[in-house]
C-alpha cells in the first residue's frame, strides 16, 4: 500500500499526488489518499471510475476523508507507461496548436483570495496535462504571473523547459513597472498576441 497526504493541498494537486502513487506500484496494489474536504473525495472517485479502479472513500472527521483505490497489475503498468510519455514528451509540431491566454492575476469574478488561488490551481493544472499547450499569453493583470514573487513561476518554467513557448506583454510590463521583474519567458507584442490567437486551433481562457 502506498500512502498519499493531500491534506490542505488544492484541486488538483489531491489527483495528481494519487496519479503519481499508482505510478510508483510494482503490479497490483492498493493507494490510500488523505484529504480534507469532500470535492476531493469527488474528483478522486470520479478519476478512479474513469481508469476502472476499485475505489472506495470514508470520511474521519469534518476535515479528514480517505479514498482508497485498488489498482491491478495491468492498470499499473498502463499509469506507469503513460506516465513516462507524458514526462518525456516534448510538443511536436504535428499536435494541435493551443494557446492558454491569461489577462489577469485571478480566474473568474468575486473574492480576490480565491480567485488567485484558482488561477494558481489552472496554470498547475495545465502543467501537469498530457499534452501541453504550443503557447501561453500574458497580459493585461496576467503579465504579474510571469514576474517576479509569482507563485506559479516552478510550474511555468517547468512547461517552458518542456518546450512551452512563454510570452508576456511589453506594453503591460512597462504600465505596471515590472520590466526588469520578468522571470520566465519572453516579451511580446499585440501584433504578435493577435497573431498567436489567430493561428490557434484552440484558445484557453481561465
Amino acid at each position: 500500500m502506498i500512502k498519499v497526504n493531500a491534506i490542505g493541498d488544492q484541486c488538483p494537486i489531491p489527483v495528481v499526488k494519487t496519479k503519481d502513487a499508482i505510478k510508483n506500484l510494482n503490479g497490483e496494489g492498493v493507494v490510500e489518499t488523505m484529504v480534507d474536504n469532500e470535492i476531493a473525495v469527488q474528483n478522486l472517485t470520479k478519476m478512479a471510475n474513469q481508469k476502472g479502479y476499485g475505489v472506495k472513500s470514508e470520511k474521519i472527521s469534518d476535515h479528514e476523508f480517505k479514498v482508497t483505490m485498488t489498482i491491478s497489475a495491468d492498470q499499473a503498468k498502463e499509469a506507469k507507461t503513460a506516465t513516462t510519455d507524458a514526462e518525456c514528451a516534448i510538443i511536436p509540431s504535428s499536435k494541435k496548436n493551443r494557446v492558454v491566454v491569461i489577462s489577469a492575476d485571478h480566474m473568474g469574478e468575486g473574492a480576490e483570495d480565491l480567485g488567485k488561488t484558482l488561477l494558481k490551481g489552472f496554470i498547475y493544472a495545465v502543467s501537469q496535462q498530457e499534452e501541453l499547450p504550443k503557447t501561453m499569453l500574458f497580459y493585461n493583470g496576467g503579465a504579474a504571473i510571469t514576474c517576479e514573487g509569482s507563485s506559479s513561476l516552478e510550474d511555468l518554467k517547468s512547461m517552458e523547459a518542456q518546450g512551452v513557448e512563454i510570452l508576456t506583454c511589453g506594453t503591460c510590463l512597462n504600465f505596471y513597472g515590472l520590466s526588469e521583474k520578468l522571470a520566465v519567458g519572453g516579451v511580446t507584442n499585440m501584433y504578435d498576441i493577435v497573431e498567436k490567437q489567430t493561428n490557434a486551433d484552440l484558445i484557453i481562457k481561465p
